[in-house]
């Protein structure tokens, strides 16, 4: 935010934002007994997915910026999972859970062009 790094204007960069702030928005109304378990769980993995590319990015060797970006889209499959539960548990409709899907996938194919 005040460091103006170029690899804010990323793509992948820009997508992983957007899958972070859907999935801090679509767990709000989740059930309130699930705000230490599975809102903080999805919400951990979103923020490590967004995290971890900001890091990723920041590091000289490919072989740095690759591992960054592999434990990224380990958080993006531990999110696939956890939606999964939470659409079975009926805590979301599958359309109202479609926007946080798109950015997931989308921020999936990024990743994985870019550890190649």
């Amino acid at each position: 935010m005040f460091l103006q790094l170029a690899h804010t204007k990323t793509p992948v960069f820009q997508e992983s934002k957007k899958f972070t702030l859907e999935c801090y928005r679509i767990t709000t109304d989740f059930p309130k007994d699930e705000k230490f378990a599975i809102v903080q769980q999805m919400r951990r993995a979103a923020l490590s997915v967004h995290l971890n590319i900001a890091e990723g990015c920041s590091r000289k060797s490919q072989s740095e910026r690759r591992r960054f970006f592999e434990i990224s889209r380990g958080s993006l499959i531990e999110m696939d999972a956890a939606i999964d539960i939470a659409y079975s548990l009926k805590y979301k409709t599958e359309e109202e859970f479609k926007q946080l899907g798109d950015h997931l996938v989308s921020t999936f194919k990024q990743l994985t062009g870019l550890i190649g």
